[in-house]
């Protein structure tokens, strides 16, 4: 079988890409380079001993994707290829909205005209906003998006969704927790261009001298320490998520044309649960200190994860630790 990833050099598509080679699939990456290096594609090749196939296309060049899939065979398509701070997001919407709908729109467009009818797409737990019960569930109500972000994974899962409807296109969502740490090879990991958005890089970034001190924003929250909770998910076992929603789909066990599963651990970690962590897994004190509250922060979030667990037989087995020593030591490499 082989399958499309786009943004397949990216974070979490270059994890997936290393398990499907490893489940006996072929694969095509499709990525701008826009957010990573191709160094990422050797990171890949030496875990797997096996070099995916790669081609550089901006997906916002309609003809180039509709060349693509006149060209190469699909049986499934993984969709990462987005830009995904949300910061950045608040004050570039257009970018957002050309680069993360656009794109959707021109992929879902040659997948139908060449017959692809498999995809999984990459959501997130943004879609629930600040939701009213924790842990949430996906039967918690969708709150009007944080950020133009936000949005374009709301929009982007309706797009799917109403695609569905009218076509013989089968989906499944995702929607990530915080996925973080590296593989364990540490041959890929995550590889912010610039300032770190995320705060795993942050913290590393700043144990290895490279940031001055990590801020940490807002110390009033209604949480345990005051500091905000999120569930903080390793990203082979994200990875490994979208192999299982793949073969799914492949084999027909979808129960809906459109199904949506929270991946995540199930677990809430505060900021500051995370730093101390770290400093406990790897031996390293941090710097850091306390900020104010940063516009769009929810309080908490945290995954109900019951129905992937029975539905697609997937659970998260990696320790908050495991992350953070991986993300460390793939940090001391990229700083030799």
């Amino acid at each position: 079988m082989k399958i499309l990833v786009t943004g397949g050099l990216g974070y979490i598509g270059s994890h997936t890409v290393v398990e499907l080679q490893n489940e006996g699939f072929e694969v095509i990456i499709i990525d701008d380079l826009s957010n990573t290096t191709i160094d990422v594609l050797n990171g890949i090749t030496s875990i797997t001993n096996k070099k995916p196939e790669f081609h550089k296309i901006d997906l916002k060049e309609k003809s180039k994707v509709e060349a693509f899939f006149a060209e190469n065979k699909i049986d499934g398509v993984i969709h990462f290829a987005a830009s995904k701070a949300v910061g950045e997001s608040v004050n570039e919407p257009l970018k957002y909205y050309e680069n993360n709908i656009g794109t959707l729109v021109y992929l879902l467009q040659a997948m139908q005209k060449n017959k692809v009818n498999n995809i999984i797409f990459s959501s997130s737990c943004t879609v629930y906003g600040q939701a009213d019960e924790l842990p949430i569930t996906e039967k918690a109500p969708i709150k009007p998006a944080e950020s133009p972000y936000g949005n374009t994974k709301q929009m982007g899962e309706e797009i799917i969704t109403d695609t569905t409807k009218i076509s013989d296109l089968n989906a499944i969502a995702l929607r990530y927790f915080n996925p973080i740490g590296g593989h364990e090879s540490i041959e890929i990991g995550e590889l912010p261009i610039g300032v770190p958005q995320n705060l795993i890089p942050y913290v590393t970034q700043t144990a290895a001298g490279i940031r001055d001190c990590l801020s940490v924003f807002g110390d009033d929250y209604n949480t345990h320490d005051g500091t905000a909770v999120r569930d903080y998910i390793h990203v082979v076992d994200l990875a490994k998520a979208h192999i299982v929603a793949m073969k799914r789909l492949l084999d027909q066990k979808n129960k809906q044309k459109m199904e949506f599963f929270n991946i995540g651990t199930g677990k809430g970690s505060s900021v500051l649960d995370v730093i101390h962590a770290f400093e406990e897994a790897n031996h390293k004190k941090l710097n850091y200190k306390l900020m104010p509250r940063r516009a769009g922060d929810i309080t908490a979030a945290f995954a109900d994860t019951t129905l992937a667990n029975n539905e697609l037989g997937w659970k998260s087995k990696l320790t908050l630790k495991d992350a953070l020593r991986s993300s460390w030591l793939w940090q001391e490499k990229l700083s030799k």
